[in-house]
């Protein structure tokens, strides 16, 4: 159990730390460009949240398969991503990724864009503007962000299953370990790893309404 739940915590870590520079990057650019199409991009990017996780999952599978866009690239620099621990990765950023961005752009869409003008006119460049003054404004939402991604990437199961399959010691996830041992009649084995599995989860939440919480009573 503790190597399902060490593989489990692993992975989405590696997918929070991939998704959370993505995503501040459209976060962004969809609080702060106007462009043709941008409704359009909200709506790609809000996809996962609405749709099965299975149907989720088959997109990835042709997408990454030997045969898909990115699968046929991949393999040619010899990188396998179906059915292994990449794919979990894989499954786990795009799940989580809608809930990161929401929040971090409800965050940037709260800085007074003043305080961003005043820093220009003092000089400071783009990037700068934005470390120094955007990022620390919104860091609230953006850590909470951070934290939701993390707690619906360890709790993934739909999209997991079917891009990456539960291979035991290759794949296997908290999520997908309680469905096989429920599957399998071990139900001791799913009611433990089941405590785990909210333990991790409130956990996450807790410390995710406490720095809302922290935030709203300043």
């Amino acid at each position: 159990m503790t190597s399902i739940v060490l593989f489990t915590l692993r992975s989405a870590l590696i997918s929070t730390v991939i998704v959370v520079p993505i995503g501040l990057a459209i976060a962004w650019t969809l609080a702060r460009l106007d462009w043709r199409g941008k409704s359009l991009v909200e709506t790609v990017v809000a996809l996962p949240l609405v749709m099965p996780p299975v149907a989720t999952g088959l997109i990835l599978l042709k997408l990454l398969g030997r045969r898909g866009i990115i699968g046929s690239f991949l393999e040619g620099m010899g990188i396998d991503v179906v059915f292994t621990w990449r794919a979990v990765v894989a499954a786990m950023v795009v799940m989580s990724m809608p809930l990161f961005v929401r929040s971090a752009r409800a965050a940037l869409e709260e800085v007074n864009v003043r305080f961003e003008n005043v820093a220009r006119t003092l000089g400071a460049s783009e990037p700068r503007v934005f470390f120094a003054i955007t990022l620390p404004l919104a860091m609230r939402g953006v850590v909470g962000g951070t934290l939701l991604a993390l707690a619906r990437a360890i709790g993934e199961f739909g999209a997991t299953i079917v891009v990456a399959g539960n291979i035991p010691g290759r794949t296997t996830t908290l999520s997908l370990a309680i469905f096989g041992a429920i599957e399998m009649g071990r139900d001791s084995e799913a009611y433990r790893l089941m405590v785990v599995a909210v333990i991790i989860a409130f956990a996450a939440l807790w410390i995710h309404e406490a720095i809302v919480r922290r935030g709203t009573l300043r």
